[in-house]
């Protein structure tokens, strides 16, 4: 048999799931759409929750037992505040919250042994505190770890779970320094599918200075994890890059209300894109999927700042009026370009998606929506 399968995915391809937060139930959806297509990633890869779902696909799991665990899970499970820590150590404290509960669902959830102990290929993504480098768990000469410890660590967010340390590393959440680790799962393999759930469209945060300290680091590291993960993407050189984006930025990270419209968000985003990728995943590079846009100016919002015209200046200029204007014509881009219209203060620039039918639908996919 010669040409793409039916199902236009190579047949090595590695699959990374993101980080953040609950929003990652997600992941289990993507999971049940890939096992309908018939769709056995050769790598699996993954930050915080993103790594504990890939480490439950490994051992196991199947996607009703996954969905089962997800809907049980509540608050006091995961989250239990460390009172004696913070009396004791006060400012020492390493944690908001107690290492026990999370350390119990991640035992759960793993498979035994060491990452060299696998049937397949697992990498779990962690920062090393001390030497301020990143360290992939999986990877040739870091297997020799147990996979309980790296699934912990990749899900200790700075601050509310107490750091791991594994062969002498302190080590903590990936998504510290890259949320979506495809380029350390692209080696050896024909594409990746990257699933993304912490660097979607934000949801306004309103009175976040309210909120109290937790709030306002999460939506600091929310920010910066967007942030890390759009140059990642704007620079991809790595194999063509499936990237999937569910809806799911209207949740919270941490909210326990809303697992299955997550799951479910997770899904349609896969099938919509795993049923219309065709053969470009046999492209030579690249992030897809694609689509056609034409780009807007809203003038009587628009200001006149200049950040949309310097931060995309192929797509954006100031004319004489001082006002942002779109370069004519329509562009191409993928879920990964466009960045730059959400950094616009008033909110002025407006994105068509032109279908191929030559319909235009407005998207809400670049704007900052209120919650």
């Amino acid at each position: 048999m010669t040409g793409p399968p039916a199902t236009g995915i190579p047949p090595r391809v590695a699959l990374v799931l993101g980080g953040g937060g609950l929003k990652g139930f997600a992941h289990i959806g993507v999971l049940r759409a890939l096992e309908e297509r018939g769709i056995r990633p050769t790598v699996i890869a993954g930050t915080s929750i993103g790594a504990l779902i890939a480490a439950a696909y490994v051992r196991g799991l199947t996607i009703k037992q996954m969905e089962a665990r997800a809907l049980s899970l509540r608050k006091p499970d995961l989250f239990r505040i460390d009172h004696m820590g913070m009396v004791v150590k006060r400012m020492l404290a390493t944690s908001l919250y107690l290492e026990q509960p999370l350390q119990a669902i991640v035992d759960s959830l793993s498979p035994e042994g060491t990452f060299r102990d696998l049937s397949i290929s697992l990498l779990v993504n962690t920062v090393d505190l001390e030497r301020g480098s990143q360290v992939v768990w999986g990877l040739p000469g870091l297997q020799d770890a147990r996979v309980a410890d790296a699934v912990y660590a990749s899900c200790a967010l700075p601050g509310f779970f107490p750091p791991r340390v594994i062969h002498g590393r302190t080590c903590v959440d990936g998504g510290v320094m890259e949320n979506t680790p495809a380029l350390a799962a692209s080696r050896n393999v024909d594409a990746v599918i990257a699933v993304d759930v912490g660097s979607t469209s934000l949801a306004a945060a309103r009175r976040v200075r309210e909120k109290g300290f937790a709030s306002i680091f999460m939506r600091s590291a929310q920010l910066m994890m967007r942030s890390l993960q759009q140059m990642q993407l704007a620079t991809w050189s790595g194999p063509p890059l499936l990237l999937v984006r569910p809806a799911v930025w209207k949740f919270n990270w941490f909210s326990f209300a809303h697992t299955r419209a997550m799951m479910d968000a997770g899904y349609a985003a896969a099938c919509e894109v795993l049923d219309g990728v065709g053969d470009t995943l046999y492209a030579s590079g690249g992030v897809f999927p694609r689509r056609r846009v034409e780009v807007s100016v809203d003038r009587a919002r628009c200001t006149g700042c200049g950040m949309c015209a310097v931060l995309a200046p192929d797509v954006m200029q100031m004319d004489a009026d001082g006002k942002a204007t779109a370069v004519g014509g329509t562009l191409e881009w993928s879920r990964a370009d466009g960045a730059f219209v959400q950094e616009c203060p008033v909110q002025a620039i407006n994105v068509e998606v032109i279908d191929g039918d030559g319909q235009r639908h407005r998207t809400m996919e670049f704007k900052v929506l209120g919650d």
